[in-house]
């Protein structure tokens, strides 16, 4: 979001209210993931919708938690130095997205942006870490505190992905 004027900036805070108006979030875990994907395909990584929000977009795969077999899933990914925070909010819904038992079952992951990849090992942060996290990924974007609020009966996790060594 740096960079971006006062008019950009209240556009962008316009369209992340729009995004996390229920009816359209409650959307989002069924299309958002797959036409991200189809477009980051089509464009070779340049374009997805997720982007629009202010988030910027990552290309994770790990291993299914059951199947074993490789997921590729785009996601919020904020950058942190050499590493990616990922929020499991799951725009808010009932349960921990699937992605994230995968990085559980099978933390070791590949991460691409912008055409380029590497390993990372994904954790779950806790106490302090999560809180600076947590708070980050508000800055970035603010539909966060609403899925906060509609997932009270669960505290939503929050992952690290460091590169593996």
């Amino acid at each position: 979001m740096a960079g971006t004027g006062i008019n950009d900036q209240a556009l962008l805070r316009a369209f992340q209210r729009f995004l996390m108006w229920k009816p359209v979030s409650a959307l989002f875990p069924v299309i958002l993931h797959p036409v991200d994907m189809f477009l980051l395909r089509l464009s070779g990584g340049r374009w997805d919708i997720t982007r629009i929000s202010g988030l910027p977009v990552i290309e994770v795969t790990a291993k299914g938690a059951k199947s074993g077999l490789p997921r590729t899933i785009p996601l919020a990914g904020l950058p942190d130095g050499n590493k990616y925070i990922l929020i499991a909010s799951n725009f808010g819904q009932e349960k921990n997205p699937a992605w994230y038992y995968n990085l559980k079952a099978n933390p070791e992951c590949v991460v691409k942006k912008k055409g380029r990849s590497g390993t990372y090992l994904a954790r779950e942060t806790d106490g302090e870490e999560r809180e600076h996290y947590w708070n980050l990924a508000v800055s970035y974007y603010i539909g966060f505190e609403a899925y906060r609020q509609r997932a009270s009966h669960r505290k939503i996790p929050v992952m690290v992905l460091e590169p593996k060594h």
